[in-house]
């Protein structure tokens, strides 16, 4: 029955939806930053492009070369087994923080697609409802004619007053809910 249990919370967990939705969110955030990078390339690339033009070939290769002979004199052979073990562990350490680092932009990730959706829907958060039953003014009073009418009618005649809430939907933008 576990794996049953299992399944059913698996495909009844919004999470992933939510965070497609954030991905989604997201790219389209992204997406409207591209025309400005174009026109900042277009501004740069002449210059960068001279630069690379009157770059002298020769002093590339001699500084690579250079760069080359140091790394291969600081190698140490008899170290190198140790090197390759040391090597080794620190980058298994460095996959499990990636992995608990993947974990935790998953999860803003999620976090962001569930703001995007409720924005897409026009969905009020919980919090903003409970301010506004907060700052709700009270039932207003009865004016006197309407009190005294009620007045000479019989108690169990009455209905009860619903009240209608006054609070407006917000709207979160992209760039609030970022």
């Amino acid at each position: 029955m576990a794996i049953a249990d299992d399944l059913k919370k698996t495909l009844t967990d919004p999470t992933p939806l939510y965070f497609a939705a954030g991905t989604a969110d997201l790219a389209v955030q992204q997406a409207k930053k591209v025309p400005d990078l174009i026109e900042q390339l277009r501004a740069e690339a002449p210059a960068r492009i001279e630069a690379v033009k009157n770059t002298d070939p020769k002093a590339v290769q001699e500084a690579v070369t250079a760069k080359f002979n140091e790394v291969l004199g600081a190698i140490d052979p008899k170290k190198l087994g140790e090197t390759a073990q040391d090597l080794a562990l620190r980058g298994v350490g460095v996959a499990a923080e990636y992995a608990v680092r993947a974990k935790e932009t998953y999860d803003k990730v999620a976090v962001h697609g569930e703001q995007a959706v409720r924005t897409w829907r026009g969905d009020v958060s919980a919090e903003i409802v409970d301010i506004a039953v907060a700052v709700e003014p009270e039932a207003e009073p009865v004016s006197e004619p309407v009190a005294e009418a009620a007045a000479d009618e019989k108690p169990a005649a009455k209905k009860p007053v619903a009240r209608k809430s006054t609070a407006k939907k917000a709207t979160v933008t992209a760039d609030d809910a970022s």
